[in-house]
């Protein structure tokens, strides 16, 4: 049983986690891989509403994926959005990274490799992560512009799409923790995180929601 407290705060959580972008015309747009299939349904809706010119899907396969999307997330993802009508010649597919940071070195040098111009990209991720992604990309490819961007939808919405509150609290306190570990490690950009904020993850690591957490001196982002 999950407490009216613990609810709030995982509600807390979830809106910090949320950047506030509103969607523009970019360069590309970068679909991050993951479980969630929502992230190649709205990295194809802003192809259709014309906020970028070429998609690009990143990810291999991890530990709850390689049974679902057994030839790779981003290859997934590509035939997801070929379904929802993106042109097949419009996408590109890095099959190999498996965490936030390759996803993001290993885009840039797919498309450097392939010469494309990028002054700005669409950071497209699962909704809880829109903080730790653009973080992420801020430290690792500063040049450029980030416009974040996940699936609009509540947190109880979410949730009733995983299937399990608890695993969906867990998943919000890990992703916490990373935006305050991995800036000390080099792998994002600092950001200011409010009293009320870190308050709200402190119980929730109390109260056990911790399946999600890494070590302190974790070396992936």
């Amino acid at each position: 049983m999950i407490s009216a407290q613990a609810w709030a705060d995982a509600q807390r959580l979830w809106d910090f986690q949320q950047m506030g972008h509103e969607p523009r015309p970019c360069s590309v747009a970068i679909g991050l891989g993951s479980h969630d299939l929502g992230v190649a349904d709205t990295t194809a809706e802003l192809f259709r509403r014309g906020m970028a010119p070429i998609i690009l899907f990143t990810g291999a396969t991890s530990r709850t994926t390689r049974d679902r999307m057994p030839r790779g997330e981003a290859e997934h993802y590509r035939d997801r959005a070929v379904e929802l009508g993106v042109p097949a010649n419009v996408i590109l597919v890095e099959p190999n990274a498996r965490n936030t940071g390759e996803n993001i070195r290993f885009s840039r040098a797919l498309l450097e490799e392939r010469c494309i111009p990028v002054s700005s990209a669409l950071l497209v991720s699962k909704p809880y992560e829109e903080r730790r992604a653009y973080a992420t990309a801020r430290k690792l490819w500063p040049e450029i512009e980030w416009v974040s961007a996940s699936t609009l939808m509540t947190l109880p919405d979410y949730v009733d799409s995983i299937g399990d509150a608890r695993l969906v609290i867990d998943m919000l306190v890990g992703a916490q923790q990373r935006l305050m570990v991995y800036p000390r490690q080099g792998f994002m950009i600092e950001q200011e995180v409010p009293d009320d904020v870190l308050a709200a993850y402190e119980r929730l690591r109390g109260d056990g929601f911790t399946s999600r957490l890494v070590p302190e001196d974790a070396k992936r982002a």
